[in-house]
């Protein structure tokens, strides 16, 4: 005869209600309130304004009584003469500031983390995110002084070195633009970018280095073998949130860089035509429908570089 074994049900522990916990825990709610207020403030009730994409919107008429005309400055934006050039501009410099500017933060990162002098290591570390901290004005006002052909301290080095016989203005060629550009953008935030990957990997469990060293690896099969797959999570959610940026080319570099008019085919993006043909000329509703394209894009990017990447486990969501 079989005896069946009864079970008592466990007891289940419910969590407490969202007031309770808030209740339990108001000192660190209070702290994140007005970051949430900030945001809502300034990100989330302005998103009332992609209205006048489909609209003709004029300021004396207000949201309630401009005419609607549906997709037409979508349609104007799409037919645009410098549509193509913007895209190509556009697509161009991000592709090049990812594939340059993303894994050079993450190579400095290694490379520090290999330095055992700490004077020297934090003398570098400073150096290298002072640049992060200097606005666009005072940067490109270093870029435009050391590339001028009056006394330019790179034409005098290149001319010191007899690789040129007279100053080259660098500024007013084409050909000089894109990699001006994102080397400018690469010594500016490479050190601060690194910030993140030199947390990562302070987190490593030492006894890893340890055990590979007893075993006999080098210190550069260490680095591909736990260094890199140990902050893997970390550079998988940055290459995320850069691919979802993949259409912010960028605006106050390109628009201080390119000041000359003779750069335009190379240096006109997606923000900078906005605000030269939207703003300037007060078309607020074709700025708004070319800036709406780019949120769509971008959204779609991240969405689909988040599902690739939920497949290795590495995921935003």
């Amino acid at each position: 005869m079989l005896e069946t074994e009864i079970r008592k049900p466990q007891h289940v522990f419910k969590q407490p209600g969202l007031a309770k916990r808030f209740i339990k825990q108001w000192d660190i709610q209070l702290m994140v309130i007005p970051a949430l207020l900030f945001i809502f403030v300034f990100s989330y009730i302005p998103m009332y304004g992609v209205l006048m994409a489909f609209q003709d919107y004029s300021i004396f008429k207000g949201f309630l009584n401009s005419p609607w005309v549906g997709f037409k400055h979508f349609e104007m934006f799409f037919n645009a003469p410098e549509f193509w050039t913007v895209m190509r501009n556009t697509l161009i410099i991000s592709l090049l500031k990812l594939g340059i500017g993303f894994p050079a933060p993450i190579l400095l990162a290694l490379m520090l983390n290999e330095v055992h002098n700490r004077t020297f290591k934090r003398i570098v570390q400073t150096i290298s995110y002072l640049p992060h901290f200097l606005s666009w004005v005072i940067v490109s006002g270093f870029v435009v002084s050391m590339l001028s052909t009056d006394n330019g301290s790179l034409n005098i080095l290149l001319e010191s070195l007899h690789l040129i016989k007279e100053p080259i203005n660098f500024l007013s060629l084409p050909e000089y633009f894109w990699a001006i550009l994102v080397t400018t953008g690469v010594w500016k935030e490479i050190g601060f970018a690194s910030i993140v990957y030199l947390a990562a990997i302070a987190g490593i469990n030492p006894h890893l280095y340890e055990a590979a060293s007893i075993d006999g690896a080098s210190r550069v099969r260490q680095i591909f073998s736990i260094t890199v797959p140990s902050i893997l999570p970390v550079v998988v959610v940055f290459s995320i949130l850069a691919i979802g940026n993949l259409l912010n080319a960028g605006f106050e570099d390109i628009l201080l860089l390119a000041g000359n008019p003779v750069l335009r085919d190379v240096s006109d993006v997606i923000d900078t035509y906005v605000y030269r043909v939207g703003i300037q000329n007060s078309r607020f509703s074709y700025a708004t429908a070319a800036g709406l394209f780019k949120a769509v894009i971008s959204v779609g990017l991240l969405a689909g570089a988040n599902y690739m990447a939920r497949r290795s486990g590495n995921s935003l969501w």
